[in-house]
């Protein structure tokens, strides 16, 4: 899951490095806004930590799907796919990786935690973006697009469906008895939870993955191409929540909001819409097309934003050195706030603790900088890594 052989060393060319170093940084920050979304303060506490901690939810796992599709691409090729026994190799990798993170996931569920472990989405993300990873960086953007308006309109039928046929799957789903939750509509370890009924079905998620493969696609150094990329994601991050917005306030039979923080345009703390007018929120986890439009907007603005900004300022890369690090191993890093999660016991999410967001949030920056300053890889990325040498074996 990192992007960096080692946090702060420029592989390949200058260029190649710092970019990398930036996507590192954008998956430190999504790591860093779970946290702050299962553990930090409540955002129905208002005022501006509370605001802060809003903006956090749903929008870091975002990112964090976003930058799958980034992590496809370059296990496949940035550019140009590899071919040949390179190329037979890399699918192999991904489709180990994907292995690894469904099962790890699903034991990570099975910890029985308030969290919706998002690893065992990745995994299967990983498995149904790999089929088009050969195809042109416009080509992805064009199916990310199709399928940001078409996917989420079938999620929503699908998930308004009879839910006999979810307890009929379920019954015969390893997966959902793994994690423990073997009940219908409520199996985010199983197939159902993971395409249809979890906090991240792949059915609506997919698009996230897919952009991301299309920016990666892109030639990243020029100028150009990243100005083009940050204003598409400012303007799909307008057009899904000021679009929300917008129907909100002309549709009739909506349910207002009271303030800023449970507004049903970007706010997961808004009122429950009626009926087809769910549709209509950008809300995170709604699953609607404008929430798929504006988060998609956020993840690609604070990626470009991260790319640029390592890009330029050196200094900025020494003081963040350490969320790059974390970011560099966010498996690792992701993995132990679960564990953590589970060894206290919160029992509710979020669990509402500032010293425990902030806590968390220092021993993993500082354990990510000393660790990586010693060893090339994070410990759950060096056993990922020593996992899919078995590609090596591909002729």
């Amino acid at each position: 899951m990192s992007t960096t052989d080692r946090p702060g060393t420029v592989t390949g060319t200058a260029q190649t490095g710092v970019r990398l170093l930036g996507v590192d940084l954008a998956r430190g920050l999504a790591v860093l806004g779970m946290y702050a979304a299962h553990v930090g303060p409540d955002p129905a506490s208002g005022g501006v930590l509370g605001f802060t901690m809003e903006l956090t939810h749903g929008r870091s796992s975002a990112l964090f799907a976003f930058l799958a599709g980034f992590s496809i691409i370059l296990i496949v090729g940035r550019r140009t796919p590899k071919t040949g026994r390179s190329g037979r190799q890399a699918v192999v990798k991904v489709l180990v990786r994907a292995a690894i993170l469904l099962a790890l996931g699903t034991a990570l569920t099975a910890l029985g935690t308030d969290v919706e472990v998002i690893l065992a989405y990745y995994g299967l993300f990983f498995l149904l973006a790999l089929p088009l990873y050969r195809l042109r960086a416009t080509t992805l953007a064009a199916i990310a697009a199709i399928s940001a308006i078409v996917l989420p309109q079938l999620w929503f039928r699908v998930i308004n469906a009879d839910p006999r046929w979810f307890d009929t799957i379920n019954r015969f789903d390893p997966l959902a008895w793994a994690s423990g939750r073997g009940e219908p509509l409520d199996a985010p370890g199983g197939l159902v939870g993971l395409l249809f009924t979890g906090s991240y079905p792949a059915l609506s998620w997919l698009p996230f993955v897919v952009a991301g493969m299309a920016v990666a696609r892109l030639d990243l150094s020029a100028r150009l191409i990243r100005r083009r990329v940050l204003t598409t994601g400012i303007a799909l991050a307008v057009l899904g929540y000021a679009g929300s917005a917008l129907a909100l306030r002309l549709v009739p039979g909506t349910v207002p909001s009271t303030g800023i923080l449970d507004a049903p345009w970007w706010s997961d703390l808004a009122p429950e819409q009626p009926g087809w007018r769910h549709q209509l929120v950008a809300v995170p986890h709604s699953e609607t097309t404008l929430s798929v439009l504006a988060n998609t907007g956020v993840a690609m603005v604070v990626s470009i934003a991260c790319l640029i900004a390592c890009d330029r300022f050196h200094t900025f890369r020494r003081i963040t050195a350490p969320l790059i690090a974390a970011g560099s191993m966010s498996l690792t890093a992701y993995v132990f706030h679960i564990a953590v999660i589970a060894v206290i016991g919160f029992h509710t999410l979020p669990a509402d603790s500032l010293p425990a967001l902030l806590g968390l949030s220092a021993f993993v920056l500082l354990f990510a900088f000393c660790w990586s300053r010693l060893f090339r890889r994070g410990p759950l990325e060096w056993l990922l890594h020593r996992a899919t040498l078995v590609a090596e074996r591909v002729r």
